[in-house]
């Protein structure tokens, strides 16, 4: 974290300036002198800073580090205190030499005359340091306070290294003294040394002797007259030739002109991977992470007698040594630096670029192979202490802009420094180091607990014992334990609706009965990836082989086994002897009875080094080679082998095979030639294996099966097992698409949320039980589209369970499990510097990303360059395009061509810093195109990349982000801009003060610069921006208005003429194509969390608004309670919105009475012209809009219940909708209202009202041509028509319009009203008898529903398909049994509840298709419950159908009763059909289509009074009589209709 001026930007400097940024003037302006180590000497005063707390403070971090975000606040304090104090010292001519941990080394370089002066000079520095900067009170209680020492006399300069990397060391008598000042010295003190003290000017300063130390306390300075410190300032200047010269840089280093020396020069003292970047262009603040790496800190400890330059060439040669061996494993050498007695080595793994998944064994077998060497000459070595420590740091640059070093910073640097003191002579590590390294526990010992000094909770620490070989057996085991709770995923026999690894588990078993038909060896290998189920398969192959009485051995190999020859085998055969368990005296006798018989006695002894036994060295034995004794031992393992499987059937179970030996892979191959025995191993592809590995693999009798990731429905089952519940919700599900199929990654997300205790849980049947509130509102709709499953073995009365997410948990933002994102930094580090920085500014952004938006946050890259990157990176699979497979294919009736996203005021008012060309590029280039989109294709690589950045660098790439998407934040260009909320921005725009603070900046006066500059550039639009509702009309518009309908034939062939309108110019359909859903995906979802992040939570609330908006737009869904089937709370909320709309609905008849009265004759009375105001007349036309959508919701669910009082609210409803669409003056809306007003006018049977009410609709939609809204409204309206004409009976027309209507919805992407329209089209259809196209409109609309979670859309499908299966001629479209499974499921939803009017219809089909299959019990279940239901129905469409398929169930048991069929019919039965045949021709006054069939029906039934058919006889079938006779006559809709 570089900090320097806070309000300005960074500089842009050349590399050169940036290189010497990071290094002290000493070393760039010095001249090279020859090969290293280099000493010279110079005369100079040093500070040396020490900032006390800051180790406290780390502890304090540590015991409730949780997570990266406390190293981001640890880094945050340290580099911004730092940096004041870097800043002053540099203003005062200093040279910082290093910032070390919590210390700062600066040294002033001057001749020995000017000693005196320079002292004075750093001693005023001094005194204003600790005025200004002496304490730091931090939030956390722990106080930051300095210590400083000076010094002055000669320093030692020394470089160390080789030709490749170089450090700089400072040496010498006096470099001891500033530290042991600075020791000295207790908080908020100055002390100098008795050598500073010596060589300064005394009079000038108030001081304390402290004589037994021999050092000097400063108090202050003493300021007499001639005496004038700024003259003294600028006397001091001249002794300074590198002082800066202007006022624009602190240091003359960085205006040097670039030189190719100078920069070979600079580069030999920078870290490899921070060349890298910066030779890559990113900006300072880009280069710091927070990561988790692994510290090795060395200390050598040197003789007191070595003379200086021994002392400099023992020093080289451990850091030769040291920086090869590290750079060998992995690491890198950081920094060299010294204290009185040596010198330390901090070395690092895991930097950015270097992180390797094994970094923990690497930093300890380096670290005993650095041990080993600096031991091997006690002689110049007196001591030597190494420390490893592994956890999260930050690894970054710290300081000023002028002046920062690289550094790591984290409670981890202090334990190993702290360890070094505690453990000396040692090669101590701590307990992750430990765990992480997977070494055998043999190479470690634990050593006793000391304390140490402000490390409160050390934990257990450890030495490292070198990697060495013990007396021991690997142990019988695998890497997973198989869960008989959770059975493995696809296995044969388990309850599961997929089966991932049943292929897996067939390989296996045919390669078993191979094994035991054919007499030979049989080896099985399972290869995949990390985390995938290999181990969990051995465990269950395990369980399986072991049930059929199999001999099972088992075994799990580690990286270290793979060194030791013959290790796997002489596991395996440790284990085949019972051997491993069993105590060591008792190991010989139970070999021998194993041998015994097959193994002749004098060849026991071959055994003796390879199973730890102790045979006495027989003659024969005694006489062979080595060569002879390692053929003779495998001979006798097969012969063991071989009896033994004689009589049980072996198998060898291996896990992680990668890491055999050569020499065993070598006997297993000769094994499995030479007898009956099973192998099953696992793989990690990612490793090389030996040859004798891959010719064991190239066996015939060797299979190699890979395991493939699991499927989505499986991961989730896994899920809901590992939390130990039947269903999760859908936002859980989205979070776990992050594990990309790897059952790993899934168990360790899941374990970490319930860790962090993020989850609730629920008794399943108490949830089924709850009341609908709001308050439980989101967790019924999670639960409406909750995965689901069912355990195996659930016993009735067993507790199920359910889980939510906490209210207050936002899964976006959980950080990943540390496990998983150090998989994820591993497979990021293995990428280049430029495509690294790719990933993490691509990360900001979000899954999917826009690539001009990516090129907007990397600074310096041209388009050329960001493609290169790209390419590489999507090459990979690391970035993928988006998958549009699951689109709906799209007919091609559409032509995109270029539009613009923001009207022509918006786009001049905007203006972005550097971002100017990328957003109108982006404007010109239709909207976001597919081919410009991207979205990551590794697992948690986006996570884990976002989560290196820190903090507050997050929060700028955040703002950048937000600023960006801003102003692309609106409709698109064919829907004329503006907002998704109606008229939104207007809405708002009162709530801003009198002083132009916007409450949506809140944090304005906290005193942040960071919140200051969100408030600047981060506003919500303005009230000014265009509106759709601004244009005027054109001359065309205004021509085409004058073409006033007045008929349905009119309308018609108005329609078609726009729409044959060729000219691009003119085609309403093809020049402007929607783009908003790729705005909510790219552009409004996306800015709702860079709000969140930069923690503008109103900014972040608009935009969410915005998007749900759009979310319910696109899914032509304005009613989600509605449509969830909770009726109640729908009605309540839609009175709640009426009320905060200043239009209250009434509770009570009496009100119902007197608000309509109001509305028919006082409301138009009131209406008047708008105010002058314009922003205030837009603002009561948001008003206006929203109340037009709460009353049509409001009628609608009334409309749902038949009752008088229901009818009374609903007329209500309509009236006040109309009034207040009048009242906008929208024609657009008003047509969409007489449109939804004329169908409530039909389900009510209201004859003219209907017919009227349409016939406004139709004079109204003249100018709904000019605007996507008004599209919609002539959508709505042809579908409306369609509808008016199939009731009358006009079905030609009907299909005519229904059809033009479709097209427009496929254009529009409405796919709820496309799906209206399709129903439609098929009643129309099948009234004509057309069933080809039946079935094609079947097969749009199964195309619509079949994307999404649609109840009420199946229900009408699957009654149409029930209608195509009882009179469509034998077509079937679905089969009956989907058709009835889909019933049994759903019948009892709260949406299906609430539509009676399809489940009547649905419930009579099926009553009449098992009346057809003479299943009588079943035609009476079913007809009972549509008894019913049609009381609850009305005059609509699907009411009446209904209905009629209802009376046929009724004359069909009337038919049947001589039969004697029915057991339970009432005597009445006759009169009560006659009853509901009145019933219907009163109610469905509005749909004759259905009147003449009517009648037909009730002809029979009054013909069956007559007994005309009584005589028929058992065997006539009920679609032999007069239903199929009124069906085959059947021209009378035509001839009626014609």
């Amino acid at each position: 974290m570089v900090t320097g001026r806070r309000d300005a930007k960074l500089p842009v400097w050349p590399v050169e300036a940036r290189l010497a940024a990071l290094l002290p003037d000493l070393l760039v302006f010095r001249k090279p002198r020859g090969s290293e180590p280099e000493l010279a000497t110079a005369q100079g005063v040093l500070l040396g800073v020490h900032v006390t707390g800051f180790t406290a403070l780390m502890d304090r971090f540590s015991l409730t580090c949780k997570s990266e975000r406390d190293m981001d606040k640890l880094a945050h304090i340290f580099s911004y205190y730092i940096s004041d104090i870097v800043e002053h010292v540099l203003c005062f001519g200093g040279d910082i030499l290093n910032i070390t941990g919590n210390m700062l080394l600066a040294l002033w370089r001057v001749e020995q005359n000017q000693l005196s002066d320079i002292i004075t000079l750093v001693a005023k520095c001094s005194l204003e340091i600790q005025e200004k900067f002496g304490i730091y009170h931090t939030r956390e209680g722990q106080d930051l306070q300095l210590k400083i020492g000076l010094s002055a006399g000669r320093i030692s300069q020394v470089i160390v290294g080789d030709e490749r990397q170089q450090y700089l060391l400072v040496i010498g008598r006096d470099v001891d003294d500033v530290r042991l000042a600075q020791r000295l010295a207790q908080a908020n003190e100055i002390v100098l040394s008795w050598n500073c003290w010596m060589l300064c000017e005394q009079y000038m300063f108030e001081v304390e002797i402290m004589r037994e130390d021999e050092a000097v306390k400063l108090r202050d300075m003493r300021i007499i007259d001639p005496f004038d410190f700024d003259e003294h300032f600028d006397k001091c200047l001249d002794y300074l030739p590198h002082y800066r010269t202007s006022a624009e840089t602190l240091r003359t280093a960085l205006e040097l002109d670039p030189h190719s020396d100078l920069d070979q020069k600079l580069r030999k003292h920078i870290m490899k991977n921070l060349l890298k970047k910066i030779d890559e262009g990113q900006p300072v603040e880009y280069v710091s992470e927070f990561r988790t790496v692994t510290l090795v800190l060395v200390s050598l400890e040197f003789h007191k007698t070595a003379w200086m330059l021994h002392l400099c060439h023992l020093i080289q040669e451990s850091a030769l040594y040291i920086s090869t061996v590290i750079e060998k494993g992995g690491g890198q050498l950081s920094r060299i630096f010294m204290f009185e007695k040596g010198c330390m080595f901090l070395c690092v793994f895991g930097l950015p670029g270097d992180k390797k998944p094994d970094e923990c064994a690497h930093a300890l077998e380096s670290s005993f192979s650095i041990f080993s060497f600096c031991w091997e000459n006690p002689a110049k070595t007196k001591l030597v202490s190494i420390s490893i420590t592994n956890g999260p740091v930050f690894c970054g640059v710290v300081g000023a802009v002028a002046r920062h070093e690289y550094t790591v910073i984290g409670p981890k640097v202090s334990l190993a420094a702290r360890m070094i003191t505690a453990y000396p002579g040692l090669v101590s590590c701590d307990e992750i180091t430990y765990l992480r390294s997977m070494l055998p526990a043999y190479n470690f010992k634990k050593l006793p607990e000391k304390m140490m000094k402000n490390i409160s909770n050390p934990g257990k620490i450890y030495e490292y014992l070198g990697h060495r070989r013990c007396i021991m057996f690997g142990k019988r085991h695998l890497a997973r334990k198989r869960n008989k709770n959770r059975p493995l995923l696809g296995v044969l026999g388990t309850p599961c609706f997929s089966t991932d690894r049943e292929k897996e588990l067939e390989a296996f078993q045919m390669a078993q009965q191979r094994c035991l038909h054919q007499k030979k060896g049989q080896a099985v290998l399972y290869e995949g990836g990390k985390g995938y189920g290999k181990s969990q398969l051995l465990a269950e192959i395990n369980f399986l082989t072991q049930k059929e009485g199999h001999r099972v051995l088992p075994l799990m190999l580690k990286e270290a086994d793979s060194k030791q020859c013959f290790y796997a085998i002489q596991t395996l055969m440790a284990i085949f002897f019972e051997i491993d368990t069993c105590p060591a005296y008792y190991r010989q006798e139970c070999l021998q009875r194993h041998l015994r018989g097959i193994v002749e006695e004098q060849l026991h002894c071959l055994f003796n080094d390879l199973l730890f036994v102790k045979f006495p060295l027989s003659f024969k034995v005694s006489h062979m080679d080595d060569v002879a004794r390692q053929k003779k031992v495998k001979a006798c393992f097969i012969k063991v082998l071989q009896e033994a499987a004689r009589e049980t059937p072996l198998i060898f179970l291996i896990d992680e095979a990668q890491y055999m030996d050569a020499a065993s892979w070598e006997f297993l191959e000769t094994l499995l030639s030479s007898m009956p025995i099973m192998m099953v191993m696992t793989l990690t592809p990612i490793f090389t294996l030996c040859g004798w590995a891959q010719h064991f693999l190239q066996s015939p009798q060797a299979i190699l099966m890979p395991i493939t990731k699991l499927a989505t429905t499986s991961l989730l089952r896994m899920a809901c097992w590992e939390l130990g519940v039947v269903s999760i919700p859908q936002e859980l599900q989205i979070y776990l698409h992050r594990c990309f199929g790897n059952p790993l990654y899934c168990e360790v997300l899941c374990q970490d949320l319930l860790s962090k205790d993020m989850l609730l849980f629920h008794d399943l049947q108490k949830e089924e039980e709850e009341n609908s509130k709001w308050e439980t509102l989101s967790a019924n709709a999670m639960k409406s589209i909750m995965y689901s499953m069912f355990p195996a073995n659930s016993e009735e009365g067993q507790e199920l369970y359910v889980c939510t997410v906490k209210d207050d948990v936002n899964l976006d933002t959980v950080l990943l499990p540390p496990f998983l994102k150090e998989i994820a930094v591993s497979q990021l580090d293995q990428l280049s510097p430029e495509e690294q920085l790719l990933v993490k500014c691509a990360a900001i952004i979000g899954h999917s990303f826009h690539i001009d938006l990516l090129q907007h946050l990397l600074p310096g890259w041209d388009k050329n360059k960001l493609l290169q990157v790209l390419r590489a990176l999507v090459d990979i699979h690391v970035l993928c395009w988006p998958d549009k497979s699951q689109e709906l294919p799209a007919e091609p009736i559409l032509v995109p061509s270029s539009i613009d996203i923001i009207d022509e005021t918006k786009e001049k008012k905007t203006k972005l810093d550097g971002g100017s060309a990328s957003l109108l590029r982006l404007k010109e280039e239709l909207s976001l195109p597919q081919t410009e989109v991207l979205e990551f294709g590794v697992p948690l690589l986006q996570a884990a990349a976002w989560e290196l950045w820190p903090k507050e660098q997050q929060i700028a790439l955040h703002l950048e982000c937000a600023c960006f998407l801003q102003v692309l934040a609106c409709r698109c260009g064919s829907c004329h801009g503006g907002d998704f909320v109606p008229f939104h921005r207007f809405a708002v725009c009162s709530t801003k003060n009198s002083k132009g603070t916007s409450r949506f900046c809140p944090y304005r006066d906290t005193g942040s610069v960071l919140t200051q500059v969100i408030t600047e550039k981060l506003q919500l639009p303005s009230p000014q921006d265009s509106s759709p509702f601004q244009m005027k009309p054109s001359r065309t518009q205004e021509a085409f208005s004058s073409e006033c309908c007045r008929t349905e034939e009119e309308f018609l062939d108005q329609v078609k003429r726009k729409l044959a309108q060729t000219s691009p110019e003119k085609d309403l359909l093809t020049t402007k194509p929607c783009h908003c859903k790729d705005i909510l995906k790219l552009v409004l979802s996306p800015l709702t969390q860079h709000c969140l992040v930069i923690g503008e939570t109103t900014c972040a609330f608009y935009y969410l608004l915005e998007a749900a908006a759009a979310s319910l737009d696109l899914s032509d869904n304005y009613m989600v309670c509605f449509n969830m089937g909770h009726i109640t709370l729908a009605k309540k909320l839609a009175r709640k919105a009426l009320r905060l709309l200043k239009r209250n609905f009434p509770w009570t008849w009496f009100g119902v009475l007197f608000q309509t009265f109001l509305e028919k004759y006082w409301h138009p009375c009131t209406l008047s012209q708008p105010p002058n105001n314009p922003s205030e007349n837009k603002k009561n036309l948001a008003v206006l809009q929203q109340q037009v959508h709460c009353l049509s919701l409001l009628w609608q669910l009334y409309n749902l219940e038949a009752t008088a009082s229901s009818y009374r609210f609903a007329c209500l409803a309509t009236l006040m909708q109309k009034n207040s669409a009048e009242e906008f003056a929208n024609e657009a809306q008003v047509v969409s209202t007489y449109v939804e007003l004329s169908q409530f006018s039909q389900s009510m049977g209201i004859k003219d009202k209907w017919l009227h009410c349409e016939q406004m609709a139709i004079q109204k939609s003249s100018l709904c041509w000019f605007s996507r809204e008004g599209l919609l409204a002539t959508a709505q309206l042809m579908q409306a028509l369609a509808y008016t004409k199939l009731c009358l009976g006009h079905l030609d027309f009907s299909i005519k319009l229904g059809f033009q209507a479709r097209e427009i919805c496929r254009h529009l992407k409405k796919p709820a009203l496309e799906n209206l329209v399709l129903s439609v089209l098929f009643r129309s259809a099948f009234l004509k008898k057309k069933f080809g196209l039946c079935v094609h409109v079947l097969e749009s609309q199964w195309a619509l529903i079949s994307q999404g979670y649609d109840v009420l859309g199946l229900a009408c499908f699957y009654s149409a398909c029930l209608d195509l299966l009882l009179y469509g001629k034998g077509l079937l479209f679905r089969p009956f049994s989907e058709c009835l499974r889909f019933v049994q499921i759903y019948e009892h939803s709260r949406v299906l509840f609430s539509q009676s009017n399809v489940m009547l219809g649905v419930h009579s089909s099926l009553a009449m298709w098992f009346a057809q299959e003479s299943q009588w019990g079943l035609f009476e279940h079913y007809f009972s419950k549509a008894c019913q239901l049609v009381k609850r129905t009305n005059a609509s469409l699907f009411g009446a159908h209904g209905f009629v398929r209802f009376l046929e169930c009724h004359v069909l048991m009337l038919q049947k009763i001589p039969e004697g069929i029915f057991m339970h019919i009432p005597l009445e039965l006759r009169s009560q059909t006659l009853e509901y045949f009145k019933e219907f021709f009163s109610r469905c006054v509005t749909c004759p289509v259905y009147h003449q069939w009517v009648s037909e029906l009730k002809a029979s039934v009054m013909r069956c009074e007559k007994r005309e058919f009584m005589s028929l006889t058992n065997s006539i079938r009920p679609f032999d009589t007069c239903l199929t006779r009124i069906w085959i006559k059947g021209e009378f809709l035509q001839e009626n209709n014609s």
